[in-house]
């Protein structure tokens, strides 16, 4: 094996779903400079817009999320088209 390969700041992160709030430890070399605290422990936070959680795929449930209002800004443009 070669060596030297690996990265040196493979460590605990906390990955935390904004769109409902959850969080699940996991090892990454992600970098960040926002921590969270979990159970006592401050670890290095990656947010993230959708994860296992929240997807549509894994909860069996379809869900619109719109968070930049995109959808009503096409709707709005595009209404005086509608007959």
């Amino acid at each position: 094996m070669k060596k030297d390969i690996h990265p040196e700041n493979y460590r605990i992160v906390a990955f935390k779903d904004m769109s409902n709030d959850d969080v699940f430890l996991t090892k990454s070399t992600a970098a960040t400079s926002e921590t969270l605290e979990v159970d006592g422990v401050e670890y290095p936070l990656i947010k993230m817009e959708i994860s296992r959680t929240s997807h549509p795929f894994y909860t069996g449930k379809s869900k619109l999320i719109d968070t930049a209002g995109r959808i009503d800004k096409f709707k709005n443009k595009y209404a005086k088209f509608k007959k």
